[in-house]
């Protein structure tokens, strides 16, 4: 089991009550068997490979988001080495509109370490989970709970809350010294080696079931929650400000100009380098400014005498977590008869409309180019 080191920050002022130390799992183990949630796809099983696909979708996914991706996961690459043979694209295309595409990336990387190099097994410690791509520490507790009924931890979004509110932890819990200070206590509440395997797996999944569905951010369901008595945050009448909202700083925004630039019923799609926003998506060509998105078109070929029309679409605007994008796309129609412009890039590709779901867009691309189905057709 991980420790914090010993210049964790300490627990809150005050001790915690003792009864509420000791009997916090058999609560919650309790509650989560009557009241927790039981008919998730990925639930009621020990695969690994089906709890570590779920647990990387579920990371600042909502579940009824998660749940359609994860069946077409499942169908398309039912182990983990079919998803390892899988081509980038065809991962990248399937997880299109879920978000935070890093996670894909990392979870294509990860099926094919585990194929490669534990022979299509997954390990069972949470050490040696946490140095697989895109597995973090809590990611690692969960899996090895669920998957092997280890007596580990998580502190996830939805735990971070359940503990700040009912132990009263003070501070923004993305700042390392509280974060540490909700791993400590975390770690003193697993329940100890007389509980069974199934206790761990519902303790675990119980603290999940809290979170999402009692203990939520805005109105939290504290008449039905197991520790209404015991929470600071219910008996002090302090639920909107536990635990302390991340400190406000002013969000950024940038801009981008888009070239959607239509051959017939093509579109040019351009796939992005491996790394940054939307790596490895496929999006539409872009510029900075006006001036180069137009250099842009001509280095595609594309010349006053091949243009039918072009014109400007509205901008749209999309939120990132840490900057917003404003989107200037603009519009380039290539006459019918025109001779079609060539590209042999394999980082290039005129797409039909009708076939961009087999291309991972971002969700904003697609939302864009989803409106020229109709008119520009």
């Amino acid at each position: 089991m991980y420790r914090t080191s010993s210049d964790s920050a300490p627990l809150p002022a005050g001790a915690y009550p003792k009864e509420l130390l000791t009997g916090f799992a058999p609560r919650l183990i309790a509650w989560q068997r009557e009241h927790g949630r039981h008919d998730l796809p990925w639930q009621n099983t020990r695969d690994p490979y089906r709890i570590w696909l779920s647990e990387i979708m579920l990371q600042q996914t909502q579940v009824s988001t998660v749940i359609p991706y994860y069946a077409r996961f499942l169908e398309r690459f039912p182990t983990v080495e079919s998803l390892a043979a899988a081509p980038d694209d065809d991962v990248m295309a399937l997880w299109a509109g879920l978000g935070y595409y890093s996670r894909a990336r990392n979870l294509h990387r990860c099926a094919q370490v585990v194929a490669q190099t534990h022979g299509g097994k997954f390990p069972s410690t949470v050490e040696a989970l946490a140095e697989l791509p895109g597995i973090g520490r809590s990611t690692a507790a969960a899996i090895a709970s669920f998957a092997f009924g280890a007596r580990e931890t998580i502190l996830d979004g939805n735990v971070k809350r359940v503990l700040a509110r009912v132990f009263g932890v003070e501070g923004f819990p993305g700042e390392k010294r509280v974060e540490n200070a909700m791993w400590t206590l975390a770690e003193t509440l697993v329940p100890g080696p007389k509980a069974s395997d199934a206790d761990v797996s519902a303790y675990t999944q119980g603290l999940m079931d809290l979170g999402a569905t009692l203990c939520g951010r805005g109105k939290p369901d504290c008449a039905r929650c197991p520790f209404a008595s015991d929470c600071v945050a219910n008996t002090t009448g302090r639920q909107r400000e536990l635990p302390a909202a991340r400190p406000k700083k002013t969000v950024p925004t940038r801009r981008t100009w888009m070239l959607v630039l239509l051959d017939g019923d093509a579109v040019m799609l351009e796939k992005r380098p491996p790394s940054g926003i939307w790596g490895g998506l496929w999006s539409l060509p872009e510029a900075a400014d006006e001036p180069a998105l137009a250099e842009r078109a001509r280095d595609f070929g594309v010349t006053p005498e091949r243009a039918a029309s072009s014109s400007v679409l509205a901008p749209l605007t999309h939120t990132f977590t840490h900057f917003k994008l404003d989107i200037e796309p603009r519009v380039i129609e290539l006459k019918r008869n025109a001779a079609p412009l060539e590209v042999n890039d394999g980082q290039s590709a005129w797409v039909p409309l009708g076939n961009i779901d087999a291309y991972g867009l971002p969700a904003p691309v697609r939302k864009l180019l989803d409106g020229l189905r109709g008119p520009l057709i």
